[in-house]
């Protein structure tokens, strides 16, 4: 009986513990999360760079109250809000920090959740910019 319950426990231990260990797997860091937003919007910068080109000339024609000239000037600021970002980001984190997990400062932490933040905000001028774009090219 003692080893049936000895067995028992352990076994119970043991699901738990390989439990806990995937989930902990399963769930991204900080800097992963953070790293994921900037994948899922940097395949989108050709996208501002074409936008552009397909405005400039109606803006050039229409003059800088244009909707087109305005529209154009914000894909421009998105592409920089990104490229700041990288820079940005770049200069705070190493290789290590951002591609291999090394465990961070409290200050880099810190870091961490600022950045999470601007990268989310990066992420609002290019979606934005390129809807806004594309409504007014669509109604050309």
């Amino acid at each position: 009986m003692k080893k049936i319950f000895y067995s028992l426990t352990i076994a119970t231990f043991l699901t738990f513990t390989s439990c806990k260990e995937t989930k902990k797997a399963e769930e991204p860091s900080k800097m992963e999360y953070v790293m994921s937003i900037h994948d899922e919007v940097m395949p989108k910068m050709g996208t501002l760079g074409k936008l552009v080109g397909q405005l400039k000339p109606m803006a050039d024609s229409l003059g800088a109250e244009s909707v087109e000239f305005k529209a154009m000037k914000d894909l421009q600021k998105a592409n920089k809000s990104m490229m700041d970002w990288m820079q940005g980001f770049g200069d705070r984190f190493d290789a290590e920090e951002i591609m291999n997990g090394k465990e961070l400062s409290a200050e880099k932490k810190k870091w961490l959740a600022e950045e999470e933040e601007k990268v989310k905000q990066v992420k609002e001028n290019i979606n934005s910019s390129i809807a806004n774009a594309e409504e007014i090219l669509n109604k050309q």
